[in-house]
């Protein structure tokens, strides 16, 4: 996977040359599937710290919105960082590679009902979708100008509950932020709780875990966070006061209000990854 990842990563070194913040669109191999991501980088010679964003499920029903990265990326250059966000399979830019988390999870549902969404959930978190986050992270690490020792993984929702998951089998990652992770799946679920709490127990990396008020629960980073006080591991808890009119709003935070995070997370980010 590297070296098809350093072949794609080759192709870009005269996009690198230009020094501008504009948005590529790149390629990324994961087993028979062709994946595709979008990437920002700073202007300047580099090399920059990178950052690789795990999105949410997607479904033909509840699609990723285009509007999640353009809102993403830029802001992330314009602090530093290199920043990569992968379409997994069936989702965006990656429409016809596989099939969607979404898709799958309510066809289990239908099929099986809560326990077999849950059986699938965690299939895909330990599987596929795990999978595809590493070949977009050996990706970003073998881009031109990236400096390969100063990488982090950020994720929203169930991106955020892979972002722990990868984390916790990835050294090469120096820190973690996720918004809103596993927040509308740990009531129903035991497994996933139980899973995550293993990962943060193998995390090496600090962890910065973020809700807003009015996410669909805030109980997942409390007690991810307690757990790792409890391991006396590096973390942060940020739980931002309640925005928008609906729980589902509140759970879009990192897309929909900016402004209420940018100041912490990048400090965050600079405290781990520009030492």
């Amino acid at each position: 996977m590297r070296n098809r990842s350093m072949v794609l990563a080759l192709g870009l070194v005269l996009a690198w040359s230009h020094g501008s913040a504009a948005q590529d669109t790149v390629m990324v191999r994961s087993g028979q599937l062709t994946l595709r991501a979008l990437l920002w980088r700073p202007v300047g010679p580099g090399p920059f710290p990178g950052v690789l964003f795990n999105h949410g499920s997607g479904s033909t029903a509840d699609p990723v919105s285009m509007q999640e990265p353009s809102t993403l990326g830029p802001l992330f250059a314009r602090h530093g960082f290199v920043f990569l966000f992968l379409f997994r399979q069936g989702i965006g830019l990656s429409l016809g590679q596989g099939t969607a988390d979404g898709d799958l999870m309510a066809q289990a549902l239908a099929a099986e009902g809560v326990q077999g969404r849950n059986r699938v959930q965690l299939q895909l978190l330990e599987g596929e979708e795990l999978d595809e986050a590493n070949a977009g992270f050996a990706l970003l690490r073998s881009l031109p100008k990236v400096d390969p020792k100063r990488l982090a993984v950020a994720g929203h929702s169930f991106g955020g509950s892979l972002t722990l998951i990868f984390g916790a089998r990835d050294t090469a990652i120096r820190a973690l932020v996720v918004f809103g992770a596993a927040a509308a799946s740990w009531a129903q679920s035991p497994q996933l709780r139980a899973r995550l709490m293993t990962a943060v127990d193998h995390v090496a990396a600090p962890v910065m875990f973020i809700h807003a008020a009015n996410d669909y629960s805030v109980a997942p980073g409390e007690a991810l966070a307690a757990e790792m006080q409890r391991r006396k591991k590096p973390h942060m808890l940020k739980i931002y006061p309640a925005f928008g009119a609906t729980v589902r709003e509140g759970h879009s935070l990192v897309y929909l209000n900016v402004p209420a995070w940018e100041h912490d997370v990048f400090r965050f980010l600079d405290e781990h990854l520009r030492q």
